[in-house]
């Protein structure tokens, strides 16, 4: 039987004031991007600051290849040596010193050549090579995101650990930075695991994405099969803007349900213009470009579908429901 790659074993961090992780049990898997998500406070840093070994389990241990990672208890800078860890913060930047200078300064000056070599080769990878000239200083946040990510790449980290990296990246530039990542992930097998509170970024990046719900492990697998069959409504909602309906309020949209909650996805289900059944109220149409968002009523109950076909309804139509798929909790 083969080693793990990296594991947390029976791990446990409890705070006095409340919070933290729970016995947790987790494998990661090599050269994938594993997502954390859970609400606010539910344990997603402090799980990643165990797994790097910033924090000390109270209970249990994680293991690199078989071998405990030590805490900072035991190790005079802590976090283990084949893993890096990129933050929101950009404290480690010198913002007056140049994007070159602050990348290769993290290598040794014993091979000049293979330091000059690497440098160059993870700001091609990250594209910021155009910018290796300039000043911390005068960079967008977006950027000096990058660099941080390159000063954690250039020393070839086995796993790359990411808290919540993207969240003050503009959007344009955070799907470009997300498309670098996952295209380096495929080239060189490295390994990621990040904490987001984004769906879009977790559905887009992640190969595996494990819910914490108040420190405890809800469910883990493929993103796809847990968006599509959520175990939880916690999950749901986590994941998407989704309808939760009571029975009595599913039976309004023609759902006969059998257990007490009903959750709808927008995509779900779908306005028509059938000249039977328009018993459903456009009450507000909002633009969201290619697509719009539909808030419907009846009877009391709201609904929110999508439409693909922009300027198709108007505030105050009338329309009919049809529901493709719904779960029931």
């Amino acid at each position: 039987m083969s080693t793990p790659f990296l594991q947390a074993k029976s791990i446990s961090k409890v705070y006095p004031g409340g919070g933290g992780v729970k016995p947790t049990d987790l494998y990661i898997q090599p050269g994938q991007v594993t997502a954390i998500i859970g609400a606010s406070g539910s344990g997603k840093s402090t799980l990643l600051s165990l797994l790097y070994g910033l924090l000390s389990p109270d209970s249990g241990e994680v293991q690199f290849k078989g071998e405990r990672i030590w805490g900072p208890e035991e190790k005079l800078i802590p976090g283990h040596d084949a893993m890096k860890m990129v933050t929101q913060a950009e404290d480690d930047l010198n913002l007056f010193a140049k994007v070159w200078d602050n990348v290769a300064v993290l290598l040794p000056n014993t091979d000049l050549q293979a330091k000059k070599e690497k440098t160059e080769r993870v700001l091609k990878q990250l594209n910021m090579l155009h910018l290796a000239g300039k000043r911390i200083a005068d960079l967008s946040g977006g950027e000096k995101q990058r660099i941080a990510i390159a000063r954690a790449l250039v020393t070839e980290p086995e796993v790359l650990l990411l808290d919540e990296p993207f969240n003050q990246v503009d959007t344009s530039f955070r799907d470009g930075l997300q498309e670098d990542i996952r295209q380096i992930v495929k080239d060189t097998g490295l390994t990621v695991i990040m904490v987001s509170h984004d769906p879009a970024e977790v559905l887009s990046m992640a190969d595996t994405l494990v819910v914490l719900k108040d420190g405890e492990i809800l469910e883990a697998g493929n993103p796809r099969k847990i968006y599509n069959d959520p175990e939880s409504i916690y999950t749901a909602r986590l994941l998407a803007r989704c309808n939760m309906l009571t029975a009595a309020e599913a039976a309004v949209c023609g759902i006969k349900a059998k257990k007490t909650q009903v959750m709808l996805y927008p995509e779900w289900a779908e306005a028509t213009t059938s000249w039977r059944n328009r018993k459903w109220m456009v009450r507000q149409v909002l633009f969201k470009g290619f697509y719009e968002e539909l808030l419907l009523e009846n009877k009391g109950v709201t609904l929110r579908i999508l439409s693909g076909q922009a300027g198709k309804y108007g505030e105050g139509s009338k329309v009919a429901l049809k529901v493709v798929k719904y779960l029931e909790y």
